[in-house]
């Protein structure tokens, strides 16, 4: 018997998800919207499946407004909400996707207990505290993916500066997932093994810095409406084949921090090793005083939002 992943949100970023995993032949998937959305739905879903014998999946996809049809779901990841739109952000998102990541992780809790939790819905950070909250589930079952996206992207920048693969490229990116929030490590960052210091100078490295946290508004600019979802949704496979396929990969994402760090009970991203039983260690890098204090703010950035937060 397939695992089953069931997305709930089935909007451009959960669609373009849905899309990615049938082809990779991992799992069967269930697309989930409101009802007012369950014949499109339904249709991107059949839309999908059609693909299959020329493809060559054979994994099962339905789109539905019934969170019945999410039972037993080894993964669920939380899409819902509304996307930004130009000159909104992810703060501002705050109230109203409260609301709808509170209702999706409420019922499909119900029908998956033993599920493991992705959440992408914004403002990041925060809506993984809120499903937290309403599940009670163990830190390793809840996650949000953030640092994946923010670490490709400034992967993706240093490739197109120097003009090499994005392949060869490593880095990190710590923190929250917002402008002001995302915390790139340079000093563990490298392009083939070469440290990314002896490659370009501080002034290029910063710059670099700040365009990977402004990676998302950019995007959200120049689209004009709606945000970015080819990059967050292979951000969040990824997650998914590293759970399901027991891969052990080590991926930046949002967990519970229980001390790590020197910070305690905040959902913030930091290096994970993703596995089978979820977010099964937490790894602790060396810090800087400078690179730690602004791990720091970034968490306070975090609870700020999360104190508004009404449930």
């Amino acid at each position: 018997m397939r695992p089953k992943v069931s997305i709930i949100g089935a909007g451009a970023t959960g669609a373009t998800m849905a899309h990615r995993l049938v082809e990779k032949n991992l799992c069967d998937v269930v697309m989930l919207d409101v009802p007012e959305r369950l014949n499109p739905t339904k249709g991107k879903a059949l839309d999908m499946l059609q693909a299959g014998p020329l493809v060559g999946f054979s994994t099962s996809i339905i789109g539905t407004s019934d969170y019945k049809d999410t039972e037993n779901s080894q993964i669920v990841v939380i899409t819902a909400g509304v996307p930004r739109k130009p000159g909104m952000t992810r703060e501002d998102l705050l109230h109203i996707n409260t609301q709808i990541v509170r209702s999706c992780a409420e019922q499909a809790a119900t029908y998956s207990p033993h599920a493991i939790f992705i959440v992408f819905s914004n403002p990041l950070d925060a809506m993984v505290s809120v499903v937290h909250r309403v599940t009670q589930f163990p830190r390793e079952r809840i996650l949000g993916q953030g640092g994946a996206l923010d670490s490709a992207r400034w992967r993706t920048f240093i490739a197109m500066e120097l003009g090499v693969s994005a392949e060869d490229v490593q880095g990190l990116v710590l923190g929250g997932h917002t402008d002001v929030g995302m915390v790139p490590l340079p000093r563990y960052t490298s392009v083939a093994g070469i440290p990314l210091t002896d490659l370009l100078d501080a002034e290029r490295i910063a710059q670099l810095i700040q365009r990977a946290r402004q990676g998302g508004t950019e995007i959200v600019q120049l689209l004009g409406e709606g945000s970015a979802y080819y990059a967050p949704s292979a951000a969040v496979i990824a997650m998914i084949e590293s759970i399901l396929l027991d891969k052990k990969r080590i991926i930046p994402s949002s967990v519970l921090l229980q001390g790590e760090y020197g910070l305690q009970d905040i959902f913030l991203g930091v290096p994970v090793v993703l596995g089978a039983r979820g977010a099964e260690k937490i790894i602790e890098l060396r810090l800087t005083p400078d690179e730690l204090a602004q791990l720091h703010k970034a968490a306070a950035l975090v609870r700020e939002t999360i104190s508004k937060i009404a449930l």
